[in-house]
């Protein structure tokens, strides 16, 4: 307990994951790097004027006991590239993250993972196959990876854990922050159903833009295969794909229309020799995974929802229905169905997309 502090503050200097990893290496341990000599630090050619005063200054700063402590609190887990803990395939990418927070669980690297992502501003085509794709695959016992984001990431999500399985969301962001925020009542579930909430960045790191690319390596990383849904000509989809090519993963993607936007970068994909979906039983069966469902939906299945909300839920598609749809089909008042679609909405389950429509996020 007494090194994985050092472990924290080491993992946190504003270092590149190379110089950190040389450090551990060179010193044997992060609390031979915290007592090196200020004078010593010259020793090391790799670093910088910059990098020594970063590494003086955050020794005069660092509150090394009360960090790790609201850490702990926080229920928070962190492994470096030199823990066992740390996910094997992720050591396999030559850029891999020196360390890991996770809130939850790390997928089981016994079983097959496949990351789904594309675009936040899909279309209900992207929609219906993304949540399609990955509550049958999710079925069937593959965990789903994806980065919790809006649009394809989140639906694929939302997929997976409708199909009782689990799934782990990679973020550009620290681990205890949900963005974006309405997207909490996913990030809660992730958790309730064994999921975890992962992240390269310290907890309290807020979400930038220049985070997002970068972990991308990570959600490709952590995969066997890397799934495309929508993506247009230059997104960061594609570079999610680039990566996992570059990391020896293989990438499948969902034709479009050749006169949409959203289905350029699928397409273009698909042209480069990328795998094409035409349905989650011809993939399970492409990537040898029996086609008996091996985490059945039970009835007393783990409740996430509240009876009223689960009737209302099942009520509501990845089409737009209006609210006398819903009262039709459950027999509830107005009243009722309008409180609980508030409610789901606000947990993050349903979205109001024009007045008194909604459709499942």
């Amino acid at each position: 307990m007494d090194e994985k502090k050092y472990e924290y503050w080491l993992a946190a200097l504003a270092l590149s994951d190379r110089k950190k990893t040389l450090l551990h290496t060179y010193m044997k341990s992060a609390k031979e790097v915290y007592y090196i000599e200020e004078t010593s630090l010259h020793q090391f050619q790799f670093l910088n004027e910059n990098d020594r005063n970063t590494m003086i200054q955050a020794k005069k700063i660092w509150d090394l006991q009360g960090e790790y402590e609201t850490l702990v609190k926080k229920r928070i887990r962190f492994y470096t590239c030199f823990d066992p803990e740390y996910p094997r395939k992720l050591t396999e990418i030559p850029d891999k993250p020196y360390a890991l927070y996770i809130k939850g669980n790390l997928p089981d690297e016994q079983c097959f993972c496949a990351a789904i992502v594309g675009a936040r501003n899909c279309s209900r085509y992207g929609e219906k196959y993304a949540y399609e794709f990955a509550e049958i695959l999710s079925g069937h016992g593959v965990q789903i990876i994806s980065g919790l984001a809006r649009g394809i990431d989140g639906i694929s999500q939302r997929g997976a854990l409708m199909g009782q399985g689990k799934t782990f969301a990679v973020l550009g962001n620290g681990v205890d922050i949900c963005y974006p925020q309405e997207h909490i009542g996913l990030y809660d579930d992730i958790l309730e159903m064994g999921g975890g909430i992962l992240s390269e960045l310290r907890p309290g790191s807020k979400p930038l833009p220049y985070h997002f690319p970068r972990r991308n390596r990570i959600i490709s990383g952590l995969s066997d295969l890397v799934i495309v849904m929508e993506a247009k000509e230059k997104s960061g989809s594609l570079i999610t794909a680039d990566m996992a090519l570059e990391q020896g993963r293989d990438v499948y993607a969902l034709p479009g229309p050749v006169d949409s936007a959203l289905s350029r970068g699928c397409n273009q994909l698909i042209r480069q020799g990328a795998g094409i979906l035409i349905s989650p039983e011809i993939l399970l069966e492409e990537l040898g995974i029996s086609g008996e469902i091996l985490h059945e939906k039970k009835k007393e299945a783990k409740k996430v929802l509240e009876s009223l909300e689960k009737l209302v839920y099942s009520s509501v598609v990845l089409y737009p229905r209006n609210v006398g749809q819903i009262m039709e089909e459950t027999g509830l008042s107005p009243q009722e169905v309008l409180e609980t679609l508030v409610s789901l909405e606000i947990k993050g389950y349903i979205k109001e997309i024009s007045k008194n429509y909604y459709i499942r996020m």
